[in-house]
C-alpha cells in the first residue's frame, strides 16, 4: 500500500436524502462509495441528483482536512447569476429585436469559445497575484483572458426571463410585482478544467491503490503542497468564473439601456471551510471541515441562491434556513431525468418546441440533449426540499440563448 493510502471503509457512513423517490440507484452508489472514504465526515444528497464523476451531481460531502478534485467537479465554480431590473418583463415583447440582439451579440458559448480583438473583456481578476504563485497558473492566464466574459457548453445558458416577487421583501429592497430580470449559468471555463484534470490526476497518482470505483474521488491533504495549491488554485477560478458572470450580465444590461438594482449569485461546484457541530460520539463543540457541493447551492441559514429550472420552467429565488442534516446545502436545478444520449434519442425537436411554444419560451439556440422534457419536475424537486429552504419568488424564463452544438457538460 502506499504511503498516501488508507484503508476504506468497509460499510458507508449514514447521510440523508431529500427526494429519494426522484433519485436513481445508480447516484446513491456513488453517494454511498464517497462515503466510505476515510477523510469523510459526513454527507447529503440532494432531489436533483444525478450520476457523475466521482460524487454524483447533487452530492453534498464533507471531508477532514483534505479536498477532492472531483468532488468538485471539472468546472470548478460553475455558478449561477440573476439581475433583477426596475421594469417590467412586458419589455421585452415590447422590443423583442433588441433584446435577442443583446443575447446574440453580447453572449458567446462553447467549449472552445474566446474572444479576439476589442471584444476581449477587461476585469480586475485578470491583475489577480495568485496567476503568480505558481507556474501552472501563470500558464492558464492567456485562456483566462481570451475566455473572460463567455460561456461553456451543454446546460449552461443566459436567459432573460420574468421575475414574480409576491411579497415585499427586505432583504432585496423590492416591493411585490413582476420584473424584468437576467439569468446565466456558466463556470471557469477553460481555466477551471485544466486546474481539475491536473490535481484529478495528481491525486490519482499519489493513491494508486484505490479501488477502480473510488479511483476518482482521490483526495489532496491539505496539509500537502499539492493540496495547497489546488485550493489556490480553485479559489481563484471562482473569482475567474464570477468575473465571467459579471462581464456578461453588464454587457448585455448595457445592451437594452438597463441597470439592475439587485444581483444574486452563488457557486455550486467548490468546496468551502466551514463549521459543524460534531457529531454524537465525538464530545461537544464544533469541527471545521472541507464541505464539498457538487452541482448543489448553499442554503445557510439566510443565504439567497437561485435554483434554475429548464430553458422553459420556472427557476426559483430562495433563501436558506441553515440545516444541518443537509450541510448547509439544497438542490441546484431541477436535475437531469435522462442522460443527453437518451434525451437525443427520445426527444424530438417538433416535441421540444410545442413545449417551449405552450410556455412563451423564445429559444434562440440550444442542443435538442437540453430539452425541457430531459429535466426532472421541478416543482416536485423543490417540494421535496421545503425544509431546506423558503422560496422568495419565481423565475419564469422567456427568451433563451445556450450552445447550439449540444456538447456535454458535467453538471
Amino acid at each position: 500500500m502506499s504511503q498516501y493510502d488508507e484503508e476504506i471503509r468497509s460499510t458507508p457512513l449514514p447521510y440523508k436524502v431529500w427526494g429519494s423517490e426522484y433519485i436513481e440507484a445508480e447516484s446513491r452508489a456513488q453517494m454511498d462509495t464517497a462515503m466510505r472514504l476515510p477523510i469523510s465526515v459526513a454527507g447529503a444528497l440532494m432531489p436533483d441528483a444525478h450520476i457523475g464523476y466521482g460524487l454524483p451531481i447533487g452530492g453534498v460531502l464533507a471531508t477532514d482536512n483534505a479536498v477532492i478534485p472531483y468532488a468538485v467537479g471539472v468546472d470548478i465554480a460553475c455558478r449561477v447569476r440573476f439581475s433583477i431590473f426596475p421594469v417590467s418583463p412586458i419589455v421585452i415583447g415590447q422590443k423583442t429585436a433588441q433584446f435577442k440582439i443583446a443575447l446574440v451579440e453580447q453572449t458567446l458559448f462553447g467549449a472552445g469559445g474566446r474572444h479576439s480583438g476589442n471584444l476581449r473583456g477587461e476585469h480586475e481578476v485578470l491583475d489577480d497575484p495568485a496567476w503568480s504563485e505558481t507556474k501552472f497558473l501563470a500558464s492558464l492566464k492567456d485562456t483566462a483572458y481570451s475566455q473572460l466574459g463567455t460561456s461553456g457548453s451543454g446546460n449552461h445558458f443566459v436567459e432573460w426571463g420574468a421575475f414574480i416577487l409576491e411579497e415585499d421583501d427586505d432583504q432585496l429592497g423590492l416591493k411585490a410585482g413582476q420584473y424584468l430580470s437576467l439569468l446565466s449559468h456558466s463556470g471557469s471555463r477553460g481555466v477551471g478544467f485544466k486546474i481539475a484534470s491536473r490535481y484529478s490526476e495528481l491525486a490519482q497518482t499519489m493513491h494508486p491503490n484505490l479501488d477502480k470505483d473510488i479511483r476518482h474521488l482521490a483526495w489532496l491533504p491539505l496539509d500537502w503542497h499539492e493540496g495547497q495549491e489546488y485550493w489556490l488554485s480553485m479559489e481563484l477560478a471562482g473569482r475567474f468564473a464570477s468575473a465571467n458572470h459579471e462581464i456578461i450580465h453588464k454587457r448585455v444590461a448595457k445592451a437594452v439601456g438597463l441597470k439592475p438594482v439587485v444581483v444574486v449569485e452563488n457557486h455550486h461546484n467548490f468546496a468551502w471551510k466551514e463549521t459543524f457541530s460534531k457529531p454524537a460520539g465525538e464530545g461537544k463543540g464544533s469541527r471545521t471541515v472541507i464541505v464539498h457541493r457538487k452541482g448543489a447551492t448553499p442554503a445557510g441559514k439566510g443565504v439567497m441562491g437561485l435554483i434554475p429550472g429548464s430553458m422553459a420552467d420556472s427557476g426559483y429565488l430562495v433563501r436558506g434556513k441553515g440545516v444541518v442534516e443537509s450541510l448547509n446545502s439544497a438542490s441546484h436545478g431541477a436535475g437531469r431525468a435522462m442522460s443527453r444520449r437518451a434525451a437525443l434519442k427520445s426527444i424530438t425537436k417538433t416535441e421540444r418546441d410545442k413545449y417551449l411554444k405552450a410556455r412563451g419560451v423564445t429559444l434562440i439556440s440550444a442542443g435538442l440533449d437540453e430539452s425541457p422534457q430531459a429535466y426532472k419536475n421541478v416543482e416536485q424537486v423543490m417540494a421535496a426540499q421545503s425544509e431546506l429552504l423558503d422560496v422568495i419568488g419565481k423565475f419564469k424564463p422567456i427568451m433563451v440563448r445556450m450552445d447550439g452544438t449540444g456538447s456535454k457538460a458535467e453538471d
